[in-house]
């Protein structure tokens, strides 16, 4: 039997990279599967996401959505119940990273990457408790940063959300543990995506890799095996807890 067998998974901002990789593989372990996407240049790769899918012998589902906006969220989640019946399993995945020195760094700037990374994981949390509560039974897992745990300059903004996640995922674990349901945060490191490509070229590459003890970036694939993870009963004594799938570089 397939560990997620029976499950049904959301996850937000999964057209591509870790979200794309986090969809395949809770699907390839045999749940149900629905995710979002928010722009319209990402159309074309959710459809094919959701073909490859489909393919594995689940059900899938998707929609352009935006996890900043509390509404539409509300109406996401009903919807996913209203087609697939329940949700056991909400990864928050959804973010952005508008990198600049704060002197330089606007109010909008600022508002969004909140309103993306941040305000997005209370948005989707609030609304995917009520059915798990119900149930007595669920899986909330946010996907945070080890920016999040360490900071790092030009990223006070995306250090600022990610960190916030791990404050929230930790409260959220006290406040619904008595009701089986688990939260859970994962922070990863360097990760081989479109949004890192910058990083893994030349010298920046080079001094990156040199506080990497496992001495390589990660994999959309290794973050998604982490997911996996927290979201089955291999972890079911796991909830307020920061997994740093980073190589080592937190340590």
């Amino acid at each position: 039997m397939k560990l997620l067998e029976g499950k049904v998974s959301i996850v937000t901002g999964a057209a591509r990279g870790i979200g794309a990789a986090i969809a395949r593989q809770l699907a390839t372990q045999g749940s149900d599967v629905a995710f979002t996407y928010v722009s319209d240049g990402s159309a074309d790769k959710a459809a094919q996401l959701a073909a490859e899918i489909q393919a594995l012998g689940v059900k899938v589902w998707y929609k352009k959505s935006n996890a900043g906006q509390l509404s539409e969220c509300e109406l996401l989640v009903q919807e996913v119940i209203n087609e697939m019946g329940k949700i056991d399993i909400c990864v928050n995945n959804a973010g952005i990273s508008k990198d600049n020195l704060l002197m330089r760094m606007t109010e909008e700037q600022w508002d969004e990457v909140m309103t993306v990374n941040l305000k997005s994981v209370y948005n989707m949390t609030k609304q995917v408790i009520r059915p798990m509560m119900k149930a007595r039974s669920g899986s909330i897992i946010n996907m945070s940063s080890i920016i999040g745990m360490r900071g790092n300059a030009g990223q006070s903004s995306y250090a600022a959300s990610k960190a916030g996640i791990i404050g929230f995922t930790k409260s959220i674990a006290q406040e619904l543990g008595s009701r089986n349901i688990r939260c859970n945060a994962i922070a990863p490191g360097f990760v081989e995506t479109d949004m890192t490509h910058y990083l893994q070229e030349g010298a920046a590459a080079a001094e990156y890799l040199k506080k990497i003890p496992l001495g390589r970036f990660g994999s959309a694939e290794e973050i998604a095996n982490t997911v996996v993870f927290l979201a089955s009963d291999m972890s079911s004594y796991i909830t307020g807890q920061v997994i740093s799938t980073c190589g080592g570089l937190n340590m």
